[in-house]
């Protein structure tokens, strides 16, 4: 396969993920506030609670709009760029997507509707039902697509039929309890919820600085600053858990994190700061932590972390027993029967099956695994290490950033608890300032898990290079441009409406102290 096709595929893909993500994050994390706005206004009755609920409201649904917009583009990628994929796990990869549109999607959507027009026909009971279960919805959705992508990263629940050369399910639920895809979701949502905390934070701060829906914005930065805070430190828990299943699942994206490409004495240091250099197989001006990372990977003080070398020479091995297993498996092919299938070629392909896709890997130099070279071999696992420098660069903007959102909230916190919410206007404008950091932080957590993986599309099993279409370089080229242009559009339009909502505010803004009083003067008025 044409490598510059390959590339242009994976650009096209890249795009579409990284715009789509800009949205899918900050509507799963103010489904959630809103549901906490609204559980506080049905419970104290005053109304300020349900203008918030309603103003944040309107911004959840311009962002779900447009989610769903460049959502849908990115599931008809695997049937026109990613053709041989979708072929070759389709049994696997395609049963959680279709479960996530014919159920999580329907849900979400349907009680989406409700949310926005159901204010004036269903009780305060039922409409926070409504709101309850919108969460919901949209938080079962990225549970399915992560079941998807967790798959992808950890491979289990499946195996390989050699009749029909394709991947088959095994065990559903090992695919739904898949421990990777577990981790991803809970971190995934979790960085949603501290997205939307901060942008409701940096809004709420605009607005004090403005001197306006002063009451809204105090309420809204302490609900924000709380659950923001709590989502921080879960992201960091969580995120200690994926760091501790890619030391089990993908050890070759954990050393290339961390730039190690020697194997260290347990427990390993942790390189704060440095400059990974990969011809020269080294970390220029490295500054190392002791013990850290032999913590953070393996949770225990005597377990080594594999360096890159010693996982190239690994991969080699693989390599070899995976041109046995093909060399087994083009013998059982032949068969025209089972009956008539060696029982040595059957165990051959039993041994070594589980390596084939590192033999797949020789495809990108020789048409025949078998006729590899001893040199083409080594290429081939040197092709195992993804592009280690903006790995360990984006890793740690993503980490440095999640420390400063902790800071930041529980900031806000102290501050809401002692009612000083507005009196340091240069905390409110830092505040401001914030509201783009999450997503950085969330495309930089998107981009290691995804270039960690490279060359694989599904780890150990496809590379990257056997799994797209067979489409020409000029048809790729006016995809991606049309798709940048249309989905810029989308993005331009989106931050235009957003804006335009948080200039206007919200439609009515009830005074605290009044709206307590409101149910009973309405049940003074009635009697009357």
């Amino acid at each position: 396969m044409d490598l510059d096709i390959v590339d242009l595929s994976r650009l096209q893909f890249a795009i579409t993920a990284l715009y789509h993500f800009l949205f899918v994050p900050l509507t799963l994390g103010l489904s959630i506030l809103i549901a906490i706005m609204e559980t506080v206004y049905v419970m104290t009755g005053r109304a300020i609670w349900r203008d918030m609920t309603k103003f944040w409201g309107v911004l959840f649904g311009i962002n779900f709009a447009m989610g769903v917009a460049t959502g849908v583009v990115m599931e008809f990628q695997f049937g026109m760029n990613w053709s041989y994929y979708s072929h070759y796990v389709g049994d696997i990869f395609g049963a959680p997507l279709a479960i996530e549109g014919l159920m999580a999607f329907f849900l979400e959507a349907t009680f989406v509707g409700l949310f926005f027009f159901g204010w004036d026909r269903l009780s305060k009971v039922k409409h926070l039902m409504v709101t309850c279960l919108m969460a919901i919805g949209t938080n079962f959705s990225a549970l399915w697509i992560l079941v998807a992508n967790g798959w992808m990263q950890n491979p289990v629940g499946a195996a390989f039929n050699p009749q029909t050369m394709r991947m088959e399910v095994t065990d559903f639920f090992a695919v739904l309890t898949n421990p990777v895809a577990q981790a991803k979701f809970v971190h995934t949502v979790s960085a949603g919820y501290v997205m939307a905390s901060l942008f409701v934070l940096g809004i709420s701060a605009w607005y004090l600085l403005k001197g306006r829906h002063i009451h809204l914005a105090k309420r809204s930065m302490t609900v924000a600053a709380s659950f923001g805070l709590a989502a921080s430190l879960s992201v960091v828990v969580l995120g200690d858990e994926s760091g501790y299943l890619s030391s089990e699942h993908q050890k070759m994206k954990l050393a290339s994190i961390e730039a190690m490409w020697d194997t260290e004495a347990a427990p390993a240091s942790f390189t704060a700061f440095g400059f990974p250099d990969r011809e020269a197989r080294e970390t220029h001006f490295a500054v190392h932590i002791p013990w850290v990372m032999g913590l953070i990977g393996t949770r225990s003080l005597t377990t080594e972390i594999p360096g890159i070398n010693d996982l190239v020479k690994n991969a080699e091995g693989y390599i070899r027993n995976g041109i046995d297993a093909y060399d087994a498996l083009q013998t059982i092919r032949a068969a025209k029967t089972d009956a008539a299938i060696p029982a040595e070629a059957r165990m051959r392909f039993e041994n070594n099956g589980p390596h084939l896709g590192y033999a797949l890997l020789l495809m990108r130099y020789v048409d025949d695994p078998r006729k590899a070279t001893d040199q083409q071999i080594h290429q081939a696992a040197m092709d195992t290490v993804p592009p280690v420098g903006p790995l360990f660069w984006t890793f740690r903007i993503m980490v440095a950033l999640g420390m400063f959102f902790i800071v930041l909230t529980a900031t806000f916190v102290v501050l809401s608890a002692r009612h000083k919410l507005d009196a340091y206007p240069w905390l409110l404008k830092i505040a401001v300032f914030a509201i783009p950091l999450p997503w950085i932080a969330a495309e930089c957590g998107w981009v290691v898990a995804e270039l960690g993986r490279q060359p694989w599309i599904i780890e150990g099993v496809l590379p990257t290079a056997m799994a797209v279409s067979n489409l020409g370089a000029t048809t790729l080229l006016l995809t991606i441009a049309g798709f940048v242009l249309i989905y810029t559009v989308l993005l331009v339009i989106e931050l235009k409406l957003m804006v335009r909502a948080i200039k206007k505010g919200p439609e009515h803004e009830s005074e605290p102290h009044l709206s307590f009083y409101e149910p009973m003067i309405e049940k003074l008025a009635r009697a009357r």
